[in-house]
């Protein structure tokens, strides 16, 4: 059988400070109590130089697995915005539990303050760039409750690619009725600035409530309630490519 190649070395208190998202100074403690082994053999030395890849390594007792990059679906509830930090509001990183925490994570896309559903957080600087991309045209859909009911030229302006406030013009949207004339689901391919809000307004209508559901071919897990995330397992990631 092959060897699998090595991947870059880390060090050890290192590879466990990312990983648990813990501090260097408690890798080191966890270390230093001799609670760390590394393919079975009790770790002594906190500079020890690991395969994350390759190599097993657990602290006490369980094993830490190796995650290059962590992806986070939040079901965001309104009244949270998509920063990092924000001094008077709380914010989606502030609802991710310890467990799933890491430096660097950020949000990949935001939603309006009063919007709820699907935020994708993330610490992978090149995929949030990829899929955030106007060349990549990953669909968004929403669902909305509209204060007067839909009409049938609504989903022929939304095609149609149109022209909003400020003289911004859109991609041609989908808009999609349900048994409710109040109630439409909006798929984008872009991500202008209050974008279905915009819409809305120019097609002389307003948006109620706002909810994303998707993203490409990835749904919000309708497990989450408001406030909950989850990680979104590798396997998942290709769906976000999907066309809608």
């Amino acid at each position: 059988m092959p060897k699998v190649p090595k991947s870059e070395t880390v060090r050890l208190d290192k590879f466990l400070s990312n990983q648990l998202n813990i501090s260097r100074a408690d890798a080191k403690e966890l270390i230093k109590k001799r609670l760390v082994s590394v393919n079975g053999d009790t770790a002594k030395l906190f500079d020890m130089k690991i395969d994350p890849v390759n190599d097993l390594v657990h602290s006490e007792g369980r094993p830490v697995l190796y995650r290059k990059h962590i992806y986070i679906m939040l079901n965001k509830p309104a009244g949270v915005v998509c920063s990092t930090r924000d001094k008077l509001s709380e914010t989606v990183l502030e609802l991710i539990p310890q467990e799933l925490r890491r430096a660097g994570l950020f949000p990949a896309g935001r939603l309006d303050k009063d919007t709820e559903g699907f935020v994708l957080i993330t610490d992978d600087g090149a995929f949030a760039h990829e899929i955030l991309s106007p060349k990549k045209h990953v669909d968004k859909k929403y669902f909305a409750v509209l204060e007067k009911p839909a009409r049938e030229s609504d989903a022929e302006l939304f095609a149609s690619g149109m022209k909003i406030d400020g003289g911004d013009v859109c991609l041609p949207a989908v808009l999609e009725f349900t048994d409710n004339p109040n109630e439409v689901f909006i798929t984008l391919h872009e991500g202008m600035y209050h974008q279905i809000k915009r819409m809305a307004e120019a097609a002389d209508n307003k948006i109620v409530y706002l909810k994303r559901i998707s993203m490409g071919g990835l749904v919000l897990d309708d497990n989450l309630a408001p406030g909950e995330c989850r990680e979104i397992m590798h396997k998942e990631i290709e769906k976000i490519y999907a066309k809608t």
